[in-house]
């Protein structure tokens, strides 16, 4: 018996040493220099010290040299997840991945992102190519130095990384425009529902000016010295995205002769999109203007000629090989009119071969006035520089929040905004030319403000377009709940902090929600008291303070009501589409119909009401049970996010494998907050990464990001960051004196 215990042990230490060296060849041994002497190819001496938490402070002699050093810095934390988001925005994954990722990348192929990143390659002004082309070559330098010890993601799925190139640089902004501008699944599912549905009612469902819950939600806000502690303004910024595991953000100090910012940027992009430098901060938020129109051609699908304007037009037919790993090639061919290309193949057949099909036409497809701003940006030195570089923007459209340290707060739309003939929604047009886009809207006539008397401005996606603009207005806008409730927090308190702006980002209190509560606390008071099934909700209702906590059972009631009347609203629209309508937009429905109670749409809404909220009980007590007192939102938002590659492994599940694959994922944790809190939270979207700036004293400036800097999963700072953001705590953005802990020499190579 002994002998076989100690036989059991030896195998145990087996299996721990072997555990133990995959561990290092595939891990520790991986993770990059961040002290020593390194030589690369700079034209004189620099550094990239990192802090505490793993963040670059990068030191060059040139701004080129700047985004040279960003480029290796980020390769050797990110090098795998910048891979992945060229393939992305590429449609290259499926050459890696597999089947899985075919249908993918055959998006991003329709939709041309890589094929209009080639085309601003070309138009970029020398100064942009430079820092963009310097920046590639920084990459360049680690993937051609770590041949042999490249991310163990790599080595799982049997590749090696090309070299990057600008264009690849492009291509994930362009991703990213289409992230935060596409309406196409929104458009077709109006399309549908306008096919078999009252027009009138079903037009209700997507609102164009009255705003809408985006599907991209974020919040930025500044306010001016009144309002503050230190006399000095404040700026927050907490952009909403799909979770990232690694983070969606990459944290990094940039410093360089007339450069010195600090802030985040996107993995696989140069310089800093959110943060400060030393005069002044900015913040962002998206601005969801209606960028984007379908046009019904009246189109041969065989030949490719389509009808414009009372003429016959020849599309163009691209054709190209999407690589598919373990698979022959498949070939996509599409056409291409002049409104774009086409996204849907036939809407409905016509004699002689003619068919109607869908063209999409977006404003990020034309690159002719393309521009990389980022460099230029990190340097503006005050409101006239700033608003000077923006006018050049050509990005997703964004509210910009400023502040500099003079006390003067700030606040900037931009983007590319079509000017059409009438206003149209999201409607189709018929293809005839009587929608053509007549231009975009001048940069001088975008909404603007400058030191309001207020003393504050927010931004939380609403519609910032004065009633009687010059121009046609439409987009989500989001309704303004967040905004509502930002700015009321605002004005409640004095002496504002950056920590106690931290309470405000992390603030889960639902306008629209709490609305919807008495709404049907008042139909249960007029018509449901009869019905003791409904009368322990009731109570919950009546209790509840609007919060969307974990923990209480009050926001998963109201959640369910929620989704019955969503439902039942569309079916009154659309008789069968119900289901479908599950667009964010719905919550500024429901409101409108509930305050306004058109006799059209129901006749009795106090039933409506009450059949929503016992249809919700019934779905609750399946899930949770009877007692609706013991209900908990946070089982019903529980959220688990792993790591792409790692968390899937086929033994993460074993141990001993099972006690490093924990380190692979986060969760499950149970979330709160939902779509219309400050706090945007589904299971999908949350903060993605949490920002103020002091401009009283930049070292008090606080961020944070989702999970850690780094993407190798040995590293200490692959997911050292998540507990803080878990909880909304966060850390020093180091500037004047950052926390160094290692530093890496950088000298020019021979």
């Amino acid at each position: 018996m002994k002998r076989i215990i100690q036989f059991i042990n030896v195998l145990i230490a087996l299996a721990l040493l072997a555990a133990g060296g995959v561990l290092y060849w595939y891990g520790y041994r991986l993770l990059p220099e961040t002290s020593g002497t390194l030589p690369l190819g700079i034209s004189a001496p620099g550094r990239i010290a990192r802090d505490q938490l793993g963040v670059p402070h990068i030191r060059a002699a040139s701004i080129e040299e700047a985004a040279y050093l960003q480029g290796y810095a980020m390769a050797q934390d990110r090098l795998w997840q910048m891979d992945m988001a060229r393939r992305q925005a590429s449609g290259q994954v499926a050459e890696v991945i597999g089947r899985a990722a075919f249908e993918s990348d055959l998006e991003a192929r329709r939709w041309r992102l890589r094929h209009v990143a080639e085309a601003q390659a070309k138009v970029l002004a020398g100064p942009e190519y430079a820092v963009l082309a310097a920046y590639a070559q920084g990459i360049n330098a680690f993937i051609a130095a770590h041949r042999d010890s490249l991310p163990v993601e790599f080595t799982l799925l049997g590749y090696d990384p090309r070299p990057w190139t600008i264009v690849d640089t492009l291509a994930i902004g362009m991703q990213m425009a289409k992230t935060l501008t596409a309406t196409d699944e929104a458009e077709i599912r109006k399309f549908e529902m306008l096919a078999v549905g009252e027009p009138a009612k079903v037009e209700a469902l997507f609102p164009v000016r009255t705003g809408s819950e985006a599907q991209l939600g974020s919040n930025a806000w500044v306010v001016g010295g009144k309002w503050t502690k230190s006399g000095k303004p404040l700026l927050a910024s907490d952009p909403h995205l799909p979770f990232g595991f690694p983070s969606t953000w990459y944290q990094v100090h940039l410093e360089a002769p007339g450069l010195n910012v600090a802030g985040v940027t996107l993995p696989g992009v140069p310089m800093v999109i959110i943060g400060h430098n030393e005069r002044i901060a900015w913040g962002v938020t998206n601005l969801h203007f209606d960028v984007m129109d379908y046009y019904v051609e009246r189109m041969n699908l065989g030949t490719g000629q389509y009808e414009f304007a009372g003429k016959v037009e020849q599309a163009i037919l691209e054709r190209e090989a999407i690589a598919v790993k373990g698979e022959k090639p498949r070939v996509l061919s599409h056409w291409i009119t002049r409104h774009g290309p086409v996204r849907v193949g036939a809407v409905s057949n016509q004699p002689g071969g003619t068919n109607q099909a869908l063209a999409l036409r977006w404003t990020h497809a034309d690159a002719s006035n393309f521009s990389f701003i980022f460099a230029d940006l990190n340097r503006a030195q005050n409101w006239t520089d700033f608003r000077a570089v923006l006018a050049r923007y050509s990005g997703a459209a964004q509210n910009f929040v400023y502040a500099d340290v003079d006390g003067h707060i700030g606040y900037q739309a931009t983007g590319r905004f079509p000017i059409r003939k009438r206003a149209k929604g999201d409607v189709p047009s018929d293809g005839r030319g009587d929608q053509e886009w007549e231009g975009m809207v001048p940069f001088a006539d975008l909404p603007s403000s400058f030191d309001p008397p207020s003393g504050m401005l927010v931004t939380a996606n609403q519609n910032p377009f004065p009633a009687q603009y010059a121009y046609p207005v439409g987009g989500k806008f989001s309704a303004p709940y967040r905004q509502r409730q930002i700015e009321a927090m605002l004005r409640a308190g004095q002496q504002w902090t950056p920590e106690k702006m931290l309470v405000v980002q992390k603030d889960v209190h639902s306008g629209f929600s709490h609305f919807l509560a008495k709404q049907v606390l008042d139909a249960y008071q007029a018509r449901g008291l009869k019905n003791p099934k409904l009368a322990g909700a009731a109570t919950v209702l009546r209790n509840w303070n609007g919060q969307m906590e974990k923990g209480t059972p009050a926001p998963l009631l109201v959640t369910l009501i929620f989704q019955q009347l969503r439902r039942t609203v569309a079916d009154r629209a659309a008789p069968g589409q119900g289901a479908s309508y599950d667009n964010e937009i719905a919550a500024a429905v429901v409101e409108k119909l509930l305050r306004e109670r058109p006799a059209d749409w129901f006749g009795d809404y106090p039933q409506v009401l009450l059949r929503a909220f016992s249809e919700a009980v019934e779905l609750g007590e399946r899930t949770q049970g009877p007692d609706v007192s013991k209900w908990d939102y946070g089982t019903y938002m529980m959220f688990t996010q792993m790591h792409p590659v790692l968390g899937r492994l086929p033994l993460a599940n074993s141990f001993p494998f099972s006690m490093v694959a924990d380190g692979f994922r986060v969760g499950p944790v149970p979330m709160s907050g939902s779509t219309t809190t400050v706090k945007q939270t589904t299971l999908r979207i949350t903060p993605s990464m949490r920002f103020v700036a002091d401009l009283s004293n930049w070292d008090a400036s606080l961020n944070n990001i989702t999970v850690g800097q780094s993407g190798q999963p040995m590293s200490a700072h692959f997911r050292d960051q998540w507990k803080a953001y878990y909880v909304g705590e966060s850390f020093p953005l180091g500037f004047k004196q950052p926390q160094i802990k290692n530093t890496l020499q950088i000298i020019p190579a021979p």
